[in-house]
């Protein structure tokens, strides 16, 4: 085959890096973008940020001022750092003398010491802490140990007995009737109902915690050891019926059972709280809802003007590394300012569409659709879908994501649409006015919105139940 040359014309698209960073930057929250400038700082000494104070430094003339921070190294795993405390306060009451920590003959540091918060006790330590009191032999303390480290986080014990008893080594010769005593001493630890196998055994272990001549209590008991399925699916004809009971008796032998904890365990777990910064904050000005950025969301950058002179200063090939970081601080910044550019649009947009919403509720929320913003500011439709990911507006009637004020449509009788949120929220106020002796089923609903001229299906009307965690009309129903 002979070898020739050939020219071809084609059009592709080409991602720039600045076109990569910012969107990159588009789709990251305000805590995620937060971590990435301060990596872009550490790396990048021609960027900084403007709300840093620079503090006076004697310098020579014609000198930028340069902050100039000292740290000291700390201790950041919670056990050295307590130790360390712990050594230093020692050795200073050496010094002192009769382990005083007072400030005598102190003069050049403060009197008291920095308090220290402690860390939340774990469900393990709390029972730990219990068994070590307690006057047991040094075996059946070892038994029930082993038993604390099987539970789970809500306090459960999953694992049978003898699964226990096959992981132990064999030449400690366990015997069952050992566990089962170790498991009577850990079930008579803090909290009620800990070492349960199931919520049944559970709830009847805070039950016989109970005085005797509690209210109920008999009654409550026997629901809970022989009739617990049929008070979960809420059939009390049939439990009245095998309780021998009237309907006074049944209701106050079920307040007591819901009064109990079935996860005893759970109050030790840990709370992980999740802060939210609002990027937008939505106010009337007048009567006009204006969405405005949050001036706390966004940080301020420039260019540190100390390298930036020494690079006007000197354009030989040594600048060569400062000149592309320079370039990279400008890019960052520009890439910063049109996020939040793009965020105020998107969102200003979204308040002009749903102002009904921001004066009456969810009830007023009208349909919305990506393509919708899209097409009105000139955006691709992805753009939108980043804009409103993970970004919140801070409104009169609470947080929310910019996401929450889109949602699907269903059409109405008079040739309209309603929103589903619209329609999750008649839902919510149909079930909260409901009597709970006769509660709405799903068709129920599905009709009083027919009336309303809402066309939605039950089984539309049950998905949208179940997204509200709303149960079924049988889970509903009361005495």
């Amino acid at each position: 085959m002979k070898q020739t040359l050939q020219l071809k014309l084609s059009q592709h698209l080409t991602l720039t890096p600045q076109l990569q960073q910012s969107i990159r930057l588009l789709q990251l929250s305000t805590l995620e973008l937060n971590q990435e400038l301060e990596r872009f700082l550490a790396d990048n000494p021609l960027l900084e940020r403007e709300d840093i104070e620079e503090p006076p430094v004697q310098q020579p003339r014609g000198a930028e001022a340069v902050p100039v921070t000292t740290e000291v190294p700390t201790a950041t795993d919670p056990a050295e750092r307590g130790a360390t405390e712990a050594e230093n306060r020692f050795e200073e009451a050496e010094w002192l003398g009769e382990g005083s920590y007072g400030s005598a003959g102190r003069d050049d540091e403060e009197g008291e010491f920095p308090q220290v918060p402690a860390d939340a006790p774990t469900l393990r330590d709390h029972l730990l802490e219990q068994v070590s009191l307690t006057p047991l032999p040094a075996r059946d303390r070892g038994l029930v140990t082993v038993l604390i480290e099987a539970l789970d986080e809500d306090g459960y014990l999953t694992q049978s007995l003898d699964e226990i008893r096959d992981m132990l080594p064999a030449e400690l010769e366990v015997e069952p009737e050992e566990l089962a005593v170790a498991l009577k001493q850990l079930q008579n630890l803090d909290p009620t109902g800990v070492g349960a196998r199931t919520p049944a055994e559970c709830l009847e272990l805070q039950l016989e915690a109970l005085l005797p001549e509690t209210q109920s209590r008999a009654i409550a008991l026997r629901v809970v050891r022989e009739h617990l399925p049929l008070l979960a699916a809420r059939d009390f004809v049939k439990l009245r019926k095998a309780l021998g009971c009237d309907d006074d008796q049944l209701k106050a032998a079920q307040r007591l059972i819901q009064s109990l904890n079935p996860r005893p365990g759970a109050v030790f777990a840990p709370v992980e709280t999740r802060y939210v910064i609002a990027d937008v904050i939505v106010k009337k000005v007048k009567n006009v809802w204006v969405a405005q950025l949050n001036p706390d969301a966004m940080p301020r950058l420039r260019i540190n003007r100390m390298y930036a002179d020494i690079l006007q200063h000197n354009r030989g090939a040594a600048g060569g590394q400062l000149s592309q970081q320079l370039q990279e601080a400008r890019w960052l910044i520009k890439n910063v300012q049109q996020r939040f550019e793009t965020i105020q649009r998107v969102a200003q947009a979204i308040v002009d569409r749903q102002r009904h919403f921001f004066e009456h509720g969810e009830v007023a929320m009208r349909p919305l659709v990506l393509r919708e913003i899209a097409d009105l500011l000139g955006l691709h439709e992805s753009t939108v879908s980043r804009v409103t990911t993970q970004k919140f507006m801070a409104t009169p009637r609470g947080i929310f994501e910019l996401k929450y004020f889109f949602g699907s449509h269903v059409a109405t009788e008079t040739g309209g649409a309603c929103s589903a949120t619209a329609i999750r929220a008649l839902i919510k106020q149909l079930v909260a006015a409901e009597d709970t002796k006769k509660p709405l089923s799903d068709s129920k609903i599905s009709q009083i919105l027919g009336q309303q001229g809402i066309v939605v299906a039950r089984r539309t009307i049950a998905k949208y139940r179940e997204s509200l965690h709303i149960p079924a009309v049988n889970l509903r129903k009361s005495l």
